[in-house]
Protein backbone atom coordinates (compact mmCIF):
# COMPACT_ATOMS: atom_id res chain seq x y z
CA UNK A 1 0.00 0.00 0.00
CA UNK A 2 1.44 3.22 -0.74
CA UNK A 3 0.46 5.35 2.15
CA UNK A 4 1.91 8.48 0.73
CA UNK A 5 -1.87 8.50 -0.88
CA UNK A 6 -3.63 9.43 2.14
CA UNK A 7 -3.88 12.80 3.35
CA UNK A 8 -4.68 13.43 6.97
CA UNK A 9 -6.48 17.02 7.50
CA UNK A 10 -9.25 18.68 9.40
CA UNK A 11 -13.03 18.33 8.20
CA UNK A 12 -15.01 20.82 6.25
CA UNK A 13 -18.23 21.73 5.92
CA UNK A 14 -18.10 19.98 2.59
CA UNK A 15 -17.24 16.93 3.92
CA UNK A 16 -20.31 16.17 6.47
CA UNK A 17 -22.28 14.01 3.65
CA UNK A 18 -19.16 11.79 2.92
CA UNK A 19 -18.43 11.18 7.28
CA UNK A 20 -22.00 10.31 7.38
CA UNK A 21 -21.95 7.85 4.54
CA UNK A 22 -18.26 6.51 6.19
CA UNK A 23 -20.09 6.41 9.36
CA UNK A 24 -23.49 4.61 7.81
CA UNK A 25 -21.41 2.29 6.18
CA UNK A 26 -19.56 0.95 9.36
CA UNK A 27 -22.75 0.81 11.52
CA UNK A 28 -23.66 -1.64 8.44
CA UNK A 29 -21.03 -3.42 8.42
CA UNK A 30 -19.48 -3.71 11.79
CA UNK A 31 -22.69 -2.39 14.19
CA UNK A 32 -26.03 -3.76 13.19
CA UNK A 33 -24.90 -7.61 12.53
CA UNK A 34 -23.95 -7.00 16.14
CA UNK A 35 -27.48 -5.60 17.70
CA UNK A 36 -30.63 -6.86 18.44
CA UNK A 37 -33.43 -5.15 16.77
CA UNK A 38 -34.33 -2.41 19.14
CA UNK A 39 -31.06 -1.41 19.31
CA UNK A 40 -31.48 -1.02 15.50
CA UNK A 41 -34.67 0.71 15.24
CA UNK A 42 -33.51 3.40 17.95
CA UNK A 43 -29.88 3.87 16.13
CA UNK A 44 -32.14 4.69 12.86
CA UNK A 45 -34.81 5.92 14.09
CA UNK A 46 -33.16 8.52 15.87
CA UNK A 47 -30.77 9.67 13.49
CA UNK A 48 -28.20 9.22 15.92
CA UNK A 49 -25.11 8.96 13.19
CA UNK A 50 -26.23 12.05 11.40
CA UNK A 51 -26.27 13.91 14.50
CA UNK A 52 -23.23 12.63 15.79
CA UNK A 53 -21.23 14.16 12.76
CA UNK A 54 -23.78 17.19 13.14
CA UNK A 55 -22.61 18.25 16.42
CA UNK A 56 -19.13 17.32 16.25
CA UNK A 57 -17.38 17.58 12.60
CA UNK A 58 -15.36 20.63 13.25
CA UNK A 59 -13.66 18.27 15.31
CA UNK A 60 -12.78 15.66 13.13
CA UNK A 61 -9.88 14.85 11.13
CA UNK A 62 -10.75 13.23 7.98
CA UNK A 63 -8.44 10.90 6.38
CA UNK A 64 -8.41 11.53 2.14
CA UNK A 65 -7.33 9.26 -0.50
CA UNK A 66 -7.20 9.96 -4.27
CA UNK A 67 -8.83 13.06 -3.18
CA UNK A 68 -11.90 11.64 -1.64
CA UNK A 69 -12.63 10.82 2.75
CA UNK A 70 -11.76 7.34 3.32
CA UNK A 71 -12.32 7.48 7.08
CA UNK A 72 -11.96 10.01 9.56
CA UNK A 73 -11.23 10.11 13.44
CA UNK A 74 -12.26 12.31 16.63
CA UNK A 75 -11.02 12.68 19.85
CA UNK A 76 -11.63 14.99 22.81
CA UNK A 77 -8.56 15.35 25.02
CA UNK A 78 -7.04 12.18 25.94
CA UNK A 79 -10.24 9.94 24.60
CA UNK A 80 -10.35 9.02 21.33
CA UNK A 81 -14.18 8.85 20.53
CA UNK A 82 -14.83 7.53 17.16
CA UNK A 83 -12.33 5.77 14.49
CA UNK A 84 -13.63 4.68 11.76
CA UNK A 85 -13.01 3.71 7.95
CA UNK A 86 -15.00 3.12 5.32
CA UNK A 87 -15.10 -0.90 4.35
CA UNK A 88 -13.75 -0.55 0.99
CA UNK A 89 -10.80 1.49 2.03
CA UNK A 90 -9.62 -1.42 4.90
CA UNK A 91 -6.26 -2.53 5.20
CA UNK A 92 -4.71 0.21 3.45
CA UNK A 93 -3.22 1.68 6.65
CA UNK A 94 -5.61 4.37 6.69
CA UNK A 95 -6.75 3.70 10.53
CA UNK A 96 -3.34 3.42 11.31
CA UNK A 97 -2.76 7.19 9.91
CA UNK A 98 -6.02 8.43 11.91
CA UNK A 99 -4.60 7.21 14.76
CA UNK A 100 -1.31 8.59 14.62
CA UNK A 101 -2.76 11.28 13.79
CA UNK A 102 -4.89 11.88 16.83
CA UNK A 103 -1.54 10.35 19.40
CA UNK A 104 0.30 12.68 18.53
CA UNK A 105 -2.30 15.33 18.67
CA UNK A 106 -3.31 14.32 22.40
CA UNK A 107 0.58 14.22 23.51
CA UNK A 108 1.17 17.45 21.99
CA UNK A 109 -1.81 18.87 23.97
CA UNK A 110 0.66 17.64 27.02
CA UNK A 111 -1.93 14.16 27.84
CA UNK A 112 0.46 10.92 28.91
CA UNK A 113 -1.60 8.67 27.61
CA UNK A 114 -4.86 7.98 24.71
CA UNK A 115 -7.81 6.06 25.72
CA UNK A 116 -10.42 4.63 23.39
CA UNK A 117 -13.25 2.21 24.32
CA UNK A 118 -14.42 -0.86 21.89
CA UNK A 119 -17.23 -3.29 22.59
CA UNK A 120 -16.23 -7.16 23.27
CA UNK A 121 -17.40 -8.50 19.50
CA UNK A 122 -15.28 -6.17 17.77
CA UNK A 123 -12.47 -8.41 18.18
CA UNK A 124 -10.71 -6.94 14.61
CA UNK A 125 -10.25 -3.61 16.24
CA UNK A 126 -9.04 -5.14 19.60
CA UNK A 127 -5.95 -6.65 17.83
CA UNK A 128 -5.45 -3.23 15.88
CA UNK A 129 -5.17 -1.61 19.05
CA UNK A 130 -3.26 -4.07 21.17
CA UNK A 131 -0.70 -4.02 18.48
CA UNK A 132 -0.40 -0.62 18.81
CA UNK A 133 0.48 -0.21 22.32
CA UNK A 134 -3.01 -0.21 23.99
CA UNK A 135 -3.47 -1.99 27.12
CA UNK A 136 -7.03 -3.32 28.24
CA UNK A 137 -7.50 -0.85 31.57
CA UNK A 138 -11.09 -1.93 32.47
CA UNK A 139 -14.31 -3.60 30.95
CA UNK A 140 -18.06 -2.36 32.04
CA UNK A 141 -21.32 -3.06 30.49
CA UNK A 142 -22.27 -1.12 27.60
CA UNK A 143 -25.39 1.32 28.39
CA UNK A 144 -24.86 2.82 24.39
CA UNK A 145 -26.58 0.00 22.56
CA UNK A 146 -28.74 -2.15 24.75
CA UNK A 147 -27.66 -5.08 23.42
CA UNK A 148 -25.90 -6.68 26.15
CA UNK A 149 -22.47 -5.86 25.03
CA UNK A 150 -19.29 -5.33 27.45
CA UNK A 151 -17.31 -2.42 26.54
CA UNK A 152 -13.49 -2.60 26.91
CA UNK A 153 -11.61 0.59 27.62
CA UNK A 154 -7.91 0.99 26.28
CA UNK A 155 -5.03 2.98 27.06
CA UNK A 156 -1.65 3.81 25.37
CA UNK A 157 1.16 5.39 26.81
CA UNK A 158 2.56 8.32 24.80
CA UNK A 159 5.88 9.71 24.50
Amino acid sequence: MDESRIVIRPATEADRASVQAILADTFETTWRPHLTSAAIEDYLSAGRGDRYVGEHWPAFWVAEMDGKPAGFVHWDGDFIEAVHVSSNHLRRGIGSRLLDHAERAIAAAGFAEARLESDDFNRRSHAVYLTRGYVEKDRYPDDEWNSGFTTLLFAKPLG
